[in-house]
């Protein structure tokens, strides 16, 4: 309950009004009316409004602060504080559904919280956790959090070496630590600098990396230095020598690899000194290019 008390000065009425309501000025809220005129023909007192201050808990303190907040957003929404113990809640109501309020993926309500939980903390030395809600999204987003977390547990825990999550906020990064905490497979923690900060899903039995010998721990084209060495280092192969004809060998139309033959046709008794496919047959001898007149004009085949 306010009053207007009344005095010479401002300082006197405050005084005044102090001393009857029986508080200090800490504790009073003070409002000027009038700072009063002091003259010889015409004059009148100084007037202060003077109450108790009402003193708001950390909760209200973040409502108050959401309820300005809103329409700097744009957004119609009624923030309404559920539950003040060890934890502050905060429900949100939003006139034109709830993704205004939330965002992609959160964002928006993620901020919002943030701010919140810095107003409700101001002043205060041990931090109390402040949860702002929209419709049911906290609920939803811990079950969808804590289901991807068992899932990754389980593939860490397969591939054998850890897994990482998407960067969260610090509320989200506790849903993980908590849904893994009583794990025997794996353990959690959490990497990176805010506010790409992130959850690590590491699991206690590791698999090591293929070191020498391997390219990886799942057996998969794993290199051997003895075959290694056999297939690349020695690039050198013996072929075994093939026995040439000695008699009717034709001269081909290849490279020649032994000198120029002395004359076309059939060499009697040796090897002309070329290499390659001959296309033509026995009744070419006449020709003596190894072709028959109907294959001269045709493409080599190989």
């Amino acid at each position: 309950m306010e009053s207007i008390f009344t005095g010479k000065t401002v300082e006197e009425a405050i005084d005044k009004g102090l001393e009857e309501l029986g508080i200090s000025r800490e504790e009073a809220e003070i409002e000027v009316l009038d700072e009063g005129k002091k003259g010889r023909i015409r004059s009148h007192p100084a007037q202060v409004k003077i109450g108790k201050k009402i003193v708001k808990t950390d909760g209200e303190r973040a409502v108050e602060f959401l309820e300005g907040l809103f329409p700097l957003l744009g957004a119609e929404a009624t923030p309404v504080l559920t539950e003040e113990g060890e934890r502050i809640a905060i429900q949100i109501t939003a006139a034109e559904g709830n993704k205004g309020v939330i965002g992609r993926r959160g964002e928006i309500i993620d901020a919002v919280q943030t701010l919140a939980g810095a107003v409700a903390n101001t002043g205060r030395k041990e931090y109390r956790r402040v949860v702002v809600d929209c419709g049911n999204y906290r609920e939803e987003r811990e079950e969808t959090l804590r289901r991807v977390a068992e899932k990754l547990a389980a593939k860490a825990v397969r591939l054998g070496h850890k897994v990482r999550l998407e960067p969260m906020n610090p509320y989200e990064r506790r849903i993980v630590h908590s849904a893994l905490a009583d794990s025997e497979e794996v353990f959690t923690k959490s990497e990176g600098k805010e506010p790409e900060r992130f959850v690590v899903i590491i699991p206690k039995n590791p698999r090591p990396y293929g070191g020498k010998g391997g390219r990886d721990n799942r057996g998969r084209g794993k290199y051997d230095k003895s075959r290694g060495k056999d297939r690349y280092s020695d690039r050198k192969r013996t072929y075994e020598r093939r026995d040439l004809p000695t008699e009717s060998t034709p001269e081909s139309s290849g490279t020649s690899i032994g000198g120029r033959s002395s004359a076309p046709g059939y060499k009697k008794g040796g090897f002309s000194g070329f290499f390659g496919t001959f296309l033509g047959n026995s009744s070419d001898e006449e020709t003596g290019s190894g072709k028959s007149p109907e294959t001269e004009n045709s493409d080599t085949e190989e």
